[in-house]
């Protein structure tokens, strides 16, 4: 992108954090690799995630991340401890990357950066809790090698065309809300059932 506009950056700022809240370390390893490289144009507020030292440990993490999340069970932990990870990290990331526009818009964008993140992350993990009782892990790691690769695209797309990145989550977000709702009222009429046949009983 050559120029940011306010409209450019609430689209970075909305795929950007729908795809930290799947993945933060693959997010910002992306952002990082692709500045450093020269190859795209972040706004002035996240020059910081061109240091190598960032970038390094984003990839360890990332790493860590790709093996411990594919782990049935310990991914449902593991997730579970990156909400206080993923969702300030996105804060962070929103607020620092409008950092062209007024203050008010910069809070506004770190909530906004912070809301999308959860819903993200919430539903992540609201499907890891469906599909971890199965006795199989292969849908386990299709599932989070799926999340890998959908965080790391959308946040390459939003560098080059934020707009069109920002719809895809937006999508993804809604499809995220319908399946958490969809999923509580599963496990709410899982729990229901043995109780009315208990009570029958």
């Amino acid at each position: 992108m050559d120029a940011f506009t306010p409209t450019t950056i609430a689209a970075l700022v909305i795929a950007a954090s729908f795809a930290a809240g799947l993945n933060v370390y693959a997010t910002l390893l992306t952002l990082g690799l692709l500045a450093r490289a020269h190859w795209v144009e972040l706004p002035v507020g996240l020059d910081m995630l061109t240091h190598w030292w960032l970038i390094a440990v984003c990839g360890f993490m990332f790493a860590v991340e790709f093996v411990a999340d594919k782990i049935p069970a310990f991914d449902m932990i593991w997730n579970a401890l990156h909400t206080f990870v993923r969702v300030p990290v996105a804060a962070l990331l929103a607020y620092h990357a409008s950092e062209q526009l007024s203050p008010e818009m910069q809070v506004l964008a770190a909530i906004a950066g912070a809301g999308i993140a959860m819903v993200a992350h919430s539903s992540k993990t609201a499907v890891r809790a469906a599909v971890t009782p199965s006795p199989e892990p292969i849908s386990n790691m299709v599932l989070s090698t799926g999340e890998d690769l959908l965080a790391v695209g959308v946040t390459w797309l939003a560098t080059r065309h934020p707009l069109i990145a920002a719809g895809i989550a937006g999508g993804f977000l809604l499809l995220a809300v319908v399946t958490v709702h969809w999923l509580a009222k599963y496990i709410r009429r899982m729990w229901t059932q043995p109780k009315a046949a208990d009570s029958l009983s």
